[in-house]
């Protein structure tokens, strides 16, 4: 059976975020192939896919290599992010689902509670799944489609530290569904950008190296 070109773009992708490839790095079609017991031909599709979304650069006479973001790029991408979230919950406060928000409730009474015991793995997965559900009730493809793919490059450009008060926080974001489920837009939209440049404060940039290391077989292809 085919394994599709996303699925191999989505595992390349995790790869790169969760520092497996090296900024830097070669990925060359014949190791990846290996490495997740595909074909060349979706590896090289998913290396398109990558290079399109900043992912994976073309070097002359190296081939695909892991991107290598500047500091002024990851800045950007933060702040970019943060004008984008407050416009996904304003939209969400006029096209939620009660679906979305029996979601979206859930993930607060949950992060509420993992908060108050001061589990702050949980909160981290618990968070994540909260800002990809207020995107979701948007229902804005392309804005969805943007902000999932922000999401993983911020994953990659920063250390996000644990919040000072992790109670106040999932207080913010229980705020920020009530104003939706009210459909008041003008509200969700003030209190996510709120919650948004608090949450920007908490983001460390990742250490870059400058040297072109490359990913071999004897290394964690």
């Amino acid at each position: 059976m085919r394994i599709p070109a996303h699925a191999v773009c989505t595992a390349i992708r995790d790869d790169i975020v969760s520092g497996v490839f090296a900024p830097g790095g070669r990925l060359t079609e014949e190791l990846l192939a290996r490495r997740y017991g595909v074909s060349r031909v979706p590896v090289r599709e998913a290396l398109r896919t990558l290079e399109s979304e900043g992912f994976v650069t073309s070097r002359r006479h190296a081939g695909a290599c892991v991107a290598e973001p500047t500091e002024q790029e990851a800045a950007d991408l933060l702040e970019l992010r943060m004008l984008l979230e407050p416009l996904a919950a304003a939209r969400a406060a006029r096209r939620r689902t009660e679906g979305h928000l029996k979601v979206l409730r859930g993930l607060v009474r949950l992060g509420q509670e993992r908060a108050r015991q001061g589990q702050g793995e949980d909160l981290r997965s618990l968070g994540g799944w909260f800002h990809e559900t207020l995107a979701q009730a948007s229902g804005s493809p392309g804005l969805i489609a943007l902000l999932t793919q922000m999401r993983h490059k911020i994953a990659w450009m920063y250390v996000v530290e644990a919040p000072e008060r992790p109670v106040e926080s999932w207080a913010e974001h229980g705020a920020i569904v009530d104003a939706v489920a009210r459909g008041d837009a003008e509200r969700a939209r003030a209190l996510t950008a709120v919650h948004a440049d608090r949450a920007a404060r908490a983001h460390r940039p990742r250490v870059r190296t400058s040297q072109h290391a490359v990913n071999t077989a004897g290394g964690r292809l």
